[in-house]
């Protein structure tokens, strides 16, 4: 997969130091900085859709928007955080992940990052299933079994649907997800 660099701790501090405009995220990928605009609202749909079926599964977890994590190879903002109860409580904006279920990101206009920056960043930090939704590929691809910088099963549907295995353990109609 992909080689995690260690950050430079300049390039950290300088990032650290930054403020994002109104409604946009900053995130240090890959040892660069990435600015993200506010998403449309495609995005945002997709994401509450994942969230509504969880819930509505009886799943309980606790949610997080926008956390900032800090994994092997950058500081990320997910677009969504599935955790146990009570994992991020007390938690600073910036947390080394632990008790995390599952991250959720929508591809962005460089899925490249989500797909393997990202993804092999989610692995070395042990986050057991990472979530992407490709709005423009209308597909979901669901990773799991983080081990040695990467997943050893990835799952990828276009349509119907998509088994979270426990602690979720229904499926996801991958169909509700594109509006």
């Amino acid at each position: 997969m992909c080689a995690i660099e260690p950050e430079d701790p300049h390039l950290l501090e300088d990032f650290l130091a930054l403020e994002a405009p109104e409604g946009y995220r900053i995130e240090l990928v890959g040892g660069e900085i990435v600015l993200s605009p506010p998403h449309d609202g495609g995005h945002a749909i997709a994401i509450s859709r994942v969230v509504e079926q969880v819930f509505r599964a009886g799943c309980e977890f606790d949610l997080g928007c926008h956390k900032g994590l800090v994994v092997p190879g950058g500081h990320f903002i997910p677009d969504a955080v599935f955790t146990e109860y009570g994992a991020m409580d007390g938690q600073p904006p910036w947390w080394k992940p632990s008790g995390v279920v599952m991250v959720l990101e929508v591809a962005s206009r460089l899925p490249a990052r989500e797909r393997k920056i990202k993804r092999s960043s989610y692995a070395a930090a042990g986050i057991a299933r990472y979530l992407v939704l490709d709005l423009r590929e209308r597909e979901v691809v669901l990773h799991e079994r983080p081990g040695r910088g990467d997943y050893g099963m990835t799952t990828t549907v276009r349509s119907g649907d998509l088994l979270l295995p426990e602690p979720f353990g229904f499926a996801l109609d991958t169909a509700e997800l594109f509006a």
